[in-house]
């Protein structure tokens, strides 16, 4: 019996099966090249403040050097309600830009600078807005791309602001080309203060623009040791059978610094009087757009010229949409809702169909839908002694400056093995990494259980480093154990390679179309949902921390609920990263 035929072949067939889980890798390469053409106009909102100036306009001027902004494309705006002169802005960024310029090779610095304009106008103002985009035409014309032109703006801004000046954008700035051309939003954490306001500012944002336009970013998602971890993961067959219950007994994700908020208290802590460090005052407008410029300001660490003082009372005056709550409990709001959970679920999450950004993220979500609610007898809190000392922080303050939080995910892989986070100021170290313990070896033949167990850490800084404690003989005549390490510091393997910082990663990323390191709509929710609950309940006095020292390892009863959770820690090994 015949079969008719279609017309056309059995593969052609099948390849139109193909959905998008399985397009090829090259073709999302082709793709994201292909908007990388034209013109491309890079406006940074906040062009006068502290993160413009130590970050993004350093990473900006890095992906110059190296090639990947070319300055027959690019031009760079700097948008700000100061007053400023383009030569002003250019020498206000320069002393932070002269270290990262080859000795050899000045002008590739002032090849960058001459890239810059600047544009001062309001956030809420129409007339600034269509200043900044009479610039930004000017130039597109001027490149002769303006059919395919390209439009960033990063948000260096607070999240107050957000709804205003993306409605600013949305109504005057837009990029008009099509089809090749588009309009990104860079927007910086923290994304509101709680589920509901984090709800409120990405609907408000949602209605403006599409999520394919909004890039959510969490700079611990563009450091090396962070991006290697779905390589590691996936990559290389030794974890394959490893990484699961059966194996691992428990997994540490830690923040440390050893350092105190040493005056920036108010930051912290949300009650009694918030002393706030401008470096201009400059103000004309509503009692909202005044507090608003003092947020900004504080809550992006702004270089100091003198202190103003605002009281409760005074905050009392503003409208209710104005947002404070990133004053309140940094520890977890920014420390734990955004970098560690973000680390959490690129350590837990399974792997993902293929490369693509959804792909990826999609796994993440699952990863943070599973997370049980958090238990708080396995939440410790702590706030070092000396800190209501701090004349901006109220004698009764509540606000933790330590915490472990067990996470339990309820799936296959992971029922039973407690992820343990801590994060903490003014402890005995800085570091970030994270800990992967396995259990005992069964039938112990060599007694050497005490020693400690076979741990996997990676050092996300200082110092980046990927190292694997081993049990084994010691050199000599007797069959004695000792514990060492397989050791990978990127510092010594990798001397004549300059690891880029994280923010010349994801401004490139957002440049590429690529939103694999960013945080989706739906993560933002899922996360929000687990830690909302604690931070209610801190808010309303029913969890309270225990003090600790200050120089130390943070409350003793942190490492008590550790050890409680399975946690067996190594004494007298250290680890020491090897030297050139």
């Amino acid at each position: 019996m015949s079969i008719s035929s279609t017309g056309s072949s059995p593969s052609s067939r099948r390849n139109s099966f193909k959905n998008d889980s399985f397009i090829d890798e090259k073709d999302v390469i082709d793709s994201i090249t292909n908007t990388e053409l034209g013109c491309l106009s890079i406006v940074v909102l906040g062009a006068s403040g502290d993160l413009a100036k130590k970050k993004t306009f350093p990473a900006l001027f890095n992906l110059f050097r190296q090639g990947f902004l070319q300055s027959n494309e690019v031009h760079i705006f700097g948008y700000a309600r100061t007053k400023l002169s383009d030569d002003d802005l250019r020498e206000r960024i320069r002393g932070y830009l002269i270290k990262g310029a080859p000795a050899e090779k000045p002008e590739i610095l002032s090849d960058f600078l001459k890239l810059i304009k600047y544009v001062s106008g309001g956030y809420d103002s129409a007339e600034g807005f269509l200043s900044l985009n009479k610039e930004i035409s000017e130039h597109e014309l001027a490149k002769n791309s303006y059919g395919s032109s390209r439009r960033l703006f990063y948000l260096a801004l607070p999240p107050s602001v957000y709804p205003s000046v993306c409605k600013m954008i949305k109504s005057y700035c837009m990029n008009q080309a099509v089809p090749t051309g588009w309009t990104r939003i860079v927007v910086e954490k923290p994304f509101g203060k709680d589920l509901a306001s984090a709800e409120e500012l990405s609907a408000q944002l949602g209605e403006l623009f599409d999520e394919p336009q909004l890039y959510r970013i969490d700079h611990y998602l563009g450091k090396e040791l962070v991006q290697n971890l779905l390589v590691l993961r996936f990559a290389n067959r030794l974890f394959l059978p490893l990484w699961n219950r059966d194996n691992i007994d428990n997994i540490q994700i830690v923040f440390r610094e050893d350092f105190g908020t040493e005056g920036r208290g108010g930051y912290f802590d949300e009650y009694g009087q918030v002393f706030l460090h401008l470096t201009v005052i400059s103000y004309t407008g509503t009692i909202d757009w005044f507090i608003q410029i003092l947020v900004g300001h504080h809550s992006s660490g702004r270089d100091c010229t003198f202190s103003c003082c605002v009281s409760k009372q005074v905050l009392e005056l503003c409208p209710k949409s104005t947002n404070f709550g990133t004053f309140s409990y940094r520890i977890i709001r920014d420390i734990f809702q955004n970098h560690l959970l973000q680390v959490l679920c690129l350590v837990a999450m399974e792997k993902p169909v293929s490369l693509r950004p959804e792909h990826i993220r999609d796994e993440k979500v699952k990863v943070l839908q599973s997370v049980l609610p958090i238990n708080y007898d396995e939440v410790v809190l702590g706030q070092y002694e000396g800190y209501t000392d701090d004349p901006t922080v109220s004698k009764d303050s509540n606000t933790p400056t330590f915490a472990t939080i067990i996470l339990r995910i309820h799936n296959e892989r992971w029922e039973g093995v407690p992820f343990i986070m801590k994060a903490g100021k003014a402890l005995n170290s800085r570091k970030a990494e994270i800990r992967v313990q396995f259990k005992d070896v069964p039938g112990d033949i060599f007694k050497c259980k005490k020693q400690g167990r076979n741990e996997f850490v990676i050092r996300l800084q200082p110092k980046e480093a990927m190292y694997m404690k081993l049990t084994v003989k010691k050199p000599g005549l007797d069959m004695s154990t000792i514990q060492s390490e397989l050791d990978l510091s990127y510092g010594q393997r990798y001397q004549d390679v300059q690891i880029p910082e994280a923010y010349e990663r994801l401004i490139l990323d957002t440049i590429r179309g690529d939103q694999q390191h960013f945080v989706r709509r739906d993560e933002l929710r899922a996360a929000w949902e687990i830690f909302t609950p604690l931070l209610h309940d801190i808010e309303d006095g029913k969890v309270k921390p225990v003090p600790y020292k200050t120089g130390s390892r943070g409350p003793p009863e942190a490492d008590e609920l550790a050890a409680k959770a399975g946690y067996v820690q190594t004494h007298g090994y250290i680890w020491i990263p090897p030297t050139l």
